[in-house]
């Protein structure tokens, strides 16, 4: 309890859990999926996770930042209180504080107050800069990863835990749930609309002294990688079929991460990476988004018989957990469990990647891979076998702005060897940048487009 006191005082002292950044858009209550009650907005209305409010005498403003609110009902404590709640919305179960003060870069710019179990991380002035709020602790001293943010002197507990996302209440599509009831979280995200978003790029630019006053970074996710963390059914390799999809508040039309054909299932192990064909465009992050999923294991002859990786539909938020940092999510299912790393990245441009292979002289294997700046992950765009030319699928990155994009091609075949080849580029809200390597294998060509999301206006008047 003496402890406690002053940690309470601290709470309660003004300016705790404030945000200091330049305001660019604001933003409504945000009320969690799991108690939506509310009868579905009308068809051309954003929903009501997502919808952008304005205060009566103000007008929209393409630069204000948004401002985030806790919800009536899912987050009990007031703001300056410095309480909020956990990944899985109950409240009470993580502490928060905010601060501009710069703290060590060994620790990765937190600071770790230890109450027992309980740890209190403030944000130093690097992640304030980029408009991280907060990073949240539970009661057991986890991060959003899983890992334990104290130092355990003797070793012991090592082991790392990844946080499972929790899977909202009849939203199985094996036995048709999702499509069915009453859940106000269906309707407003169209569930039963099966059709893939299709939103270009904006075009509605303000040029003024060569740059886009306009279109400004968004706060978007990027997912690095998908990878199969658990089979129950099988010792070696399996074949898997299926899709992940988001669906955000910008356009709530699935968005597929990964999308196999049971004709065409791909061949994987426990531990193998899952190849992503999308995002097909940036995933928005200024509202919770749901996460869909239906992963099957070929069997039989029939899709009947076949086995259920994951079925579901989650959700992942923008008022909860890490921002500027990646992290690890796991999916559980039936026959296993699929890990996803992900990032929440504040002020992030989009880069549209496109690859086009010529001049081929012999059959190749091409890895390509996508680092960008303040990230170890990689991001796997490509890795499979050149035998003439071609063009590669279309990539979507999410990058901080102003920061680097490094894109490595390694390329290899038996008889001559491999090599590696890189090139490097700076995010911008606009502008093309190309580049050409030349490899004994062939001409490869790169195109980058760096772009923004759409702004809602943009939206709601086309």
């Amino acid at each position: 309890m003496p402890i406690l006191r002053p940690i309470s005082r601290l709470l309660r002292r003004p300016g705790v859990a404030t945000y200091h950044g330049r305001m660019r858009r604001l933003s409504p209550t945000l009320r969690s999926p799991l108690s939506f009650m509310a009868s579905a907005p009308p068809s051309r209305s954003p929903p009501a996770l997502a919808r952008r409010a304005f205060p009566p005498m103000a007008a929209p403003d393409p630069a204000a930042r948004r401002v985030s609110r806790f919800p009536p009902g899912s987050r009990s404590m007031a703001s300056t209180s410095g309480f909020k709640a956990d990944e899985s919305g109950k409240p009470g179960k993580a502490l928060l504080i905010s601060s501009t003060n710069d703290h060590s870069a060994i620790n990765q710019g937190m600071e770790n107050v230890e109450t027992g179990g309980t740890s209190l991380e403030a944000i130093d002035g690097v992640a304030g800069k980029h408009g991280a709020l907060a990073k949240l602790v539970d009661i057991y001293g986890r991060d959003e990863t899983g890992r334990s943010t104290t130092m355990d002197t003797k070793g012991a507990d090592k082991k790392r835990i990844v946080a499972p996302m929790d899977l909202l209440p009849k939203s199985r599509h094996r036995d048709g749930s999702v499509f069915r009831g009453t859940h106000s979280w269906k309707s407003e995200y169209n569930i039963a609309d099966r059709n893939e978003t299709r939103l270009p790029d904006p075009t509605d630019c303000i040029i003024h002294n060569g740059k886009c006053s306009r279109h400004n970074p968004n706060r978007l996710l990027q997912i690095f990688s998908i990878k199969l963390a658990k089979l129950t059914v099988a010792v070696g390799s399996v074949e898997l079929y299926g899709y992940i999809a988001v669906r955000d508040g910008l356009d709530p039309l699935l968005n597929y991460v990964v999308n196999i054909s049971r004709d065409d299932p791909i061949i994987v192990k426990q531990g193998s990476l899952i190849n992503m064909v999308g995002p097909k465009r940036g995933i928005d992050m200024y509202s919770t988004i749901l996460v869909e999923y239906d992963m099957r294991i070929k069997a039989g002859k029939v899709a009947n018989d076949d086995h259920q990786l994951i079925d579901g539909v989650s959700t992942l938020s923008d008022l909860q957990g890490t921002w500027n940092r990646a992290f690890e999510k796991r999916i559980d299912g039936d026959c296993g469990a699929v890990d996803l790393v992900l990032a929440r990245i504040h002020d992030a441009v989009l880069a549209n990647v496109e690859v086009v292979v010529s001049e081929v002289q012999n059959s190749f294997n091409l890895c390509l891979r996508c680092f960008i700046g303040g990230y170890e992950k990689e991001i796997r765009l490509f890795d499979g076998a050149i035998g003439e030319s071609r063009g590669l699928k279309r990539s979507v990155v999410a990058v901080l702005h102003g920061s680097t994009m490094d894109l490595n091609f390694e390329v290899a075949s038996e008889p001559s060897g491999s090599g590696e080849h890189c090139c490097s580029f700076t995010a911008d809200t606009h502008g093309v940048d190309t580049r050409e390597i030349k490899t004994e294998f062939g001409l490869i060509s790169v195109k980058v487009a760096w772009s923004t999301l759409l702004s809602r206006n943009f939206i709601t008047s086309a």
